[in-house]
């Protein structure tokens, strides 16, 4: 019997319903024996192709990084009247997309949305990677990729919109896209980059965790999209075989966590929903780049799930982009 005081999750009926068909076929694409179908897979995931002439606003052009990794961004640039398109210095986010390392891509119809939302209401241009997944491609590939995508940019400039300002670049992602920036920025900042200055960080509601099974993990088991059955399987077909979850890439403030004290780690906020089972693990990461010496801020939204910012119909999505417009604007 569930406590008085246990706050009821609300969702209106069409999140659930999406909520519900995206974790069914999800579950019934990810087999046994650490593979997915593909084929089937592709019924969920729908894409939208790149436009170049701008719709709301905002124009879109794919741009390839490496053929033989699939390797490829996602360019969306505001549009803006012509005199402020010419003249306006704009930020850089370098988005990577959740779903996993296993599930989705810069085309999926849900990012295609958000990274468009991101480019028309903060006015920034977008560039949102496509990098490799798991099973296929295990750690460290989706790492190698992202790092790639940032020194591609640093060497090509000219890709990007003449008022593109690269000294004001922000690493971003959701979930498994979140986890995968918080890596390319800690390359980053050990390798160098000539151009591209990474200023800020923007975690949203990342994938971490841990051999422990959290008090969240174990209270929140069955919320929508996060289990632990799920979370284990993504995470085996992702680590080098003989690794368990303690290490680096998945506990990241954990036995082997990275020692940040000597780096220039960006100024970070970190996103948390109070029904994300995965939530004590996002505030750990948080409290740790404090403690490391890094600014870190934590943004609560306690009635929300796991990746409820892709969903437009929450008023909760249109905020949290606001409040990242806001992180945005601080640091330019």
């Amino acid at each position: 019997m569930s406590s008085p005081n246990k706050p009821k999750l609300v969702l209106p009926w069409k999140t659930r319903l999406s909520i519900s068909f995206l974790t069914a076929l999800t579950d019934a694409a990810c087999r046994s024996d650490g593979t997915i179908n593909r084929r089937f897979l592709s019924v969920l995931d729908r894409k939208a192709t790149a436009k170049a002439t701008p719709i709301n606003g905002v124009s879109t052009k794919d741009v390839t990084v490496s053929d033989e990794h699939n390797v490829w961004f996602r360019l969306y640039t505001p549009a803006g009247d012509e005199t402020d398109t010419i003249t306006a210095s704009l930020p850089v986010i370098i988005f990577f997309h959740g779903g996993g390392f296993s599930y989705l891509s810069p085309a999926s119809i849900a990012y295609d949305a958000v990274c468009r939302r991101f480019c028309r209401k903060i006015s920034a241009v977008v560039v949102s990677v496509n990098y490799r997944l798991t099973p296929e491609n295990p750690y460290p590939s989706q790492y190698d990729d992202g790092e790639s995508v940032l020194k591609f940019l640093d060497e090509n400039k000219s890709v990007l919109p003449e008022n593109a300002d690269v000294s004001k670049c922000f690493l971003a992602g959701d979930s498994a896209g979140a986890n995968l920036a918080h890596h390319v920025a800690v390359r980053v900042c050990k390798a160098g980059l000539q151009r591209i200055r990474v200023v800020g960080l923007i975690s949203i509601q990342p994938f971490f965790g841990g051999e422990e099974r959290t008090e969240a993990e174990i209270r929140l088991e069955g919320s929508p999209l996060v289990s632990m059955a799920r979370t284990d399987w993504l995470w085996n077909v992702f680590l080098p075989e003989g690794s368990n979850r303690d290490h680096g890439a998945v506990n990241v403030c954990g036995p082997n966590a990275e020692d940040l004290s000597g780096l220039d780690y960006p100024d970070t906020v970190v996103f948390v929903g109070g029904f994300d089972p995965l939530n004590d693990w996002q505030r750990r990461y948080c409290d740790w780049l404090r403690k490391s010496g890094k600014n870190a801020e934590l943004i609560e939204y306690p009635n929300m799930i796991h990746a409820f910012y892709i969903f437009p119909d929450l008023p909760e999505a249109t905020q949290l982009i606001m409040q990242v417009k806001d992180f945005i604007h601080k640091k330019v």
